[in-house]
């Protein structure tokens, strides 16, 4: 047996008061006189010899009860194992992603979780909790019980590797403690399978929490479908998970006024379409009823009236193809000789096409480089006639490869580089059997694949980009090439002038990045904001000669629509939406993993820490003996006579 406070044993000398008091205890007894004092004699005798049982009933009683008091005092205990003695340190990494809003027994998982925390764990007991997005490092629940109650969703998680990683970045260097990580968490399956590494010098205990429903209905994406003179269809996808579900309401609301309801039958997926006006401001949010996860039942999504995007194609040959693509529900198409060029435009669009020029004056390259550095996109066209040195001075100046002597070979475009942001929503799947366009001609180039769009079978570039700059290495007029009969010129094109100018998506992703432009001119000094209420943050932004480029990541932290604002003048809305990976209620399977202790509950975890020690704290037991032998005493005192 050991003991917490050794130095109260010391106390145990105090015994001998009570034994000196009952052994040297002296009466003096009074004589008197009886004519017969037989009877009375005998009943002396048993009175007397009651009265000294009586008496060490009581000091034995009196004496076990203060060592037992004493005993309490001084916290006994049993340890089997030489760990006692050891620090240990405890580390919890507990998940409040969004997924741990399924139910549980008591409430959600994430509740569940911080009430077993609440209760388990001493309140004094030195600990170390993180989550997704919160840290209480080296502190203990009493100090942080309120932010546990209060703990929030988060939208982002760890990944398990990297909570493993950090969870062992909280201990300290002393080799010889006693490490115990847990991580509290439901395993959702993700795009990764899972991986954990273990390490020989923490132990490393998982507690898989469990849902009681495993349904879940969200509300996925929503676009537009079709576009009419009067009207905009909106379509909205929807995912179940679990049983069929006949009847679901949607609502369609426009800020806070109800504009249409709809019920839709779901089984995996389902579609319902809204339509809207064409051309009015909508800050649109779709809403679902569901009781499992809560997050994804509503979606955010706002429509601004049109920003049409400046193009100026100037040319020495025909441009009816471009003026096919570039029409005028979208852009601000300008074509003009390059004779009549007038410079004083350039800066005002958005893309800029050189259409078979045969020349590039310098004066006219150092205005486009300019145009370029504020934000512009270039698109080049060569001729067949093109005077190489001012051509290969602009490529220069662009990081893009340079021109060697027309080739009159023909040539097939074969390679197209799928995973390239123009094309990326364009092919459903690789295509092998397409039908390729051809050049009659062409400038050879030293452009890579990693540069390239599209190249020839040779594996040299066709189209090419750098930056905001995209270079054709051939004419594509119909004498040189059947490439504006091609398919791939309308979605090829029709990108390049959208990316010239990032127009509004109908709603971005909360923690992803995102580059926004907004069609404005800043005054100096004048810096954009995003306001949320009474919340305003000014965002990364970069600013051009006319428009300003908005760079979210970290803000928002919430779902909702944000307003864009130049000091009090308001510019235009932006929605965001939570990532919707943590609507899928799909759960790792843990067994496979080695090293690891897998448990089933929070309050297991814990109690298997505690009884890593091998500790019996025995002051309980010497309370109640205490309390036994005081009523011990009450009742000798009451009934023995």
């Amino acid at each position: 047996m050991q003991f917490k406070n050794p130095e109260l044993l010391y106390a145990l000398f105090l015994l001998i008061i009570p034994i000196i008091i009952h052994l040297f205890q002296l009466r003096k007894f009074k004589s008197i006189a009886f004519t017969n004092v037989q009877f009375l004699k005998e009943l002396t005798i048993q009175t007397r010899k009651s009265s000294q049982l009586k008496k060490w009933l009581t000091l034995i009683t009196r004496m076990l009860l203060l060592t037992c008091v004493i005993l309490a005092f001084a916290q006994p205990y049993f340890s089997n194992s030489e760990s006692f003695n050891t620090k240990s340190e405890t580390v919890i990494y507990l998940d409040n992603s969004f997924s741990m809003q399924a139910p549980s027994v008591n409430g959600s998982l994430l509740n569940s979780a911080v009430q077993d925390l609440l209760e388990e764990i001493d309140e004094n007991e030195q600990i170390t909790i993180f989550t997704n997005d919160a840290n209480f490092n080296t502190t203990t629940i009493k100090a942080i019980r309120n932010d546990l109650i209060q703990l929030k969703y988060s939208p982002q998680q760890l990944n398990y590797d990297a909570a493993v990683l950090k969870g062992k970045n909280y201990f300290s260097t002393d080799k010889s403690s006693i490490k115990n990580l847990v991580l509290v968490s439901d395993f959702q399956q993700k795009k990764e399978a899972l991986k954990i590494t273990s390490d020989s010098l923490v132990n490393l205990k998982l507690v898989q929490l469990k849902p009681t429903n495993l349904s879940n209905i969200s509300i996925d994406s929503v676009f537009i479908s079709k576009t009419t003179v009067e009207n905009l269809e909106l379509t909205i996808q929807i995912k179940n998970q679990g049983d069929p579900i006949e009847t679901l309401p949607v609502s369609l609301f426009n800020d806070d006024k109800l504009i249409a309801k709809t019920a839709v039958s779901v089984a995996d997926e389902a579609i319902t379409n809204f339509t809207i006006p064409v051309n009015t401001v909508f800050n649109g949010r779709l809403v679902i009823e569901d009781n499992t996860l809560q997050y994804d039942n509503t979606l955010y999504f706002n429509i601004d009236q049109r920003e049409k995007i400046n193009v100026l194609a100037i040319n020495e040959f025909d441009d009816t193809f471009l003026t096919k693509i570039y029409t005028s529900d979208e852009f601000e198409y300008v074509s003009t000789a390059f004779s009549a060029l007038n410079y004083n435009i350039l800066n005002e669009q958005n893309l800029i096409i050189l259409n078979s020029l045969n020349n590039i004056p310098n004066s006219l390259a150092t205005i486009l480089k300019s145009f370029s550095n504020n934000g512009g996109s270039l698109l080049i066209i060569p001729s067949n006639d093109i005077d190489l040195t001012t051509y290969n001075q602009l490529f220069t100046d662009y990081n893009l490869s340079i021109f060697s002597a027309l080739n009159s070979v023909e040539k097939k475009i074969t390679t197209i580089n799928f995973s390239h942001p123009l094309l990326s929503n364009v092919f459903d799947k690789k295509v092998n059997n397409f039908q390729y366009p051809k050049v009659n001609s062409f400038y050879r180039n030293t452009s890579t694949s990693t540069a390239s769009i599209l190249n020839y079978e040779d594996g040299m570039s066709f189209l090419a980009q750098s930056d905001n700059a995209f270079r054709f290495s051939a004419a594509i007029d119909t004498e040189n090439s059947n490439f504006q009969n091609s398919p791939l010129i309308v979605p090829i094109l029709y990108n390049i002038g959208k990316q010239s100018l990032k127009t509004g998506n109908l709603f971005y992703t909360v923690g992803a990045e995102h580059t926004i432009d907004i069609a404005t001119t800043l005054q100096q000094d004048d810096i954009l904001s995003l306001v949320n209420g009474d919340n305003v943050t000014i965002p990364l932004q970069q600013t051009y000669e006319n428009k300003v480029e908005l760079i979210t990541n970290t803000y928002p932290k919430d779902a909702g629509i944000i307003a864009v604002k130049n000091k009090d003048a308001f510019l235009k809305n932006l929605s965001f939406n939570f990532d919707r990976a943590e609507s899928n209620l799909k759960y790792n399977d843990l067994s496979s993993l080695e090293n690891v202790s897998i448990e089933n509950s929070l309050t297991s975890a814990i109690t298997a820490i505690k009884s890593a020690t091998n500790v019996n704290e025995l002051w309980k037991w010497f309370v109640i003996f205490a309390v036994i032998f005081l009523i011990i005493e009450m009742l000798i005192l009451k009934f023995l006579k």
